[in-house]
């Protein structure tokens, strides 16, 4: 069985608001396998993205703690935290600057981390994008010159300049069309076998989860619902939660409609 890479414990989230306090993740304990690709789903307001935010660094929890590799968290994150831990956005044209070359930002990576020989961290940046299956010589191109697949995949590779080992996807496909999701997607799994990386994939979207994930992690209102196996996750929903997702999932193959119809009754049933 892999090692447990990043493990929280009753973690909680509280934001004060004008209406009272709200707990985003209420008591939320779970591992992130060396390796694998947990999926953490859920509708708008469930609590994903806020728990990413925290595994990112971004928010302390308001309780309980994260450990890496078994080691505490600090609510102030060092370097060699970020580096580890790596963020691609949904939308990268948000995170690339625009005034910025594609090389330069990639560069910049590698300077902030010191990673590899200042004379060489330019043919670096060329040797990412072509990990990513992009040119080298887009290094001099500007973000705005490419498509939103293109951008995403040189989001992916500034995550791959810094080695990092866990890569946070923030809903990395859900602003690109069906044919290019599918090619982001392959690239992700293509990296995760070549390089043995850890991906944390926080999504809406569960027809994008079963091509990806091992595992799925359900969350509604802050909560962790349900947490399997995404075979089992597909197969056999234990939550009522998890099966109205599930339902509302395009249908596949005739196992996928037989079990939508059996989802169907058992959800009229549970109301």
């Amino acid at each position: 069985m892999s090692e447990n890479l990043l493990t929280l414990s009753s973690v909680s989230k509280v934001f004060d608001t004008p209406s009272g306090k709200l707990r985003a993740v209420d008591d939320v304990s779970l591992e992130v396998r060396q390796g694998e690709c947990l999926a953490i789903v859920g509708e708008s307001g469930s609590g994903k993205s806020t728990l990413a935010n925290m595994v990112l660094g971004i928010y302390p929890p308001s309780e309980g703690e994260l450990r890496y590799r078994g080691a505490l968290l600090p609510a102030r994150r060092e370097l060699a935290h970020r580096r580890a831990i790596q963020l691609v956005q949904q939308n990268p044209m948000s995170s690339l600057n625009p005034r910025r070359s594609i090389g330069a930002s990639l560069r910049l990576a590698l300077d902030v981390h010191g990673i590899g020989e200042k004379s060489k961290r330019w043919q670096r940046a060329g040797e990412l994008l072509k990990e990513v299956g992009l040119p080298g010589d887009y290094r001099s191109r500007s973000p705005a010159s490419l498509s939103g697949g293109q951008r995403q995949r040189v989001a992916i590779a500034r995550a791959l300049a810094c080695q990092s080992d866990l890569v946070v996807l923030d809903e990395p496909t859900s602003a690109l069309d069906v044919l290019v999701q599918a090619r982001v997607l392959k690239l992700l799994n293509d990296l995760r076998a070549a390089r043995g990386l850890t991906y944390i994939f926080i999504t809406h979207d569960l027809s994008v989860v079963r091509n990806i994930a091992d595992r799925v992690a359900v969350f509604e209102a802050g909560k962790l619902v349900e947490l399997n196996a995404t075979e089992k996750i597909f197969a056999d929903p234990d939550h009522p939660y998890t099966r109205r997702l599930i339902a509302a999932v395009p249908v596949v193959t005739r196992k996928e409609e037989e079990l939508r119809a059996r989802l169907a009754k058992n959800t009229h049933e549970d109301s």
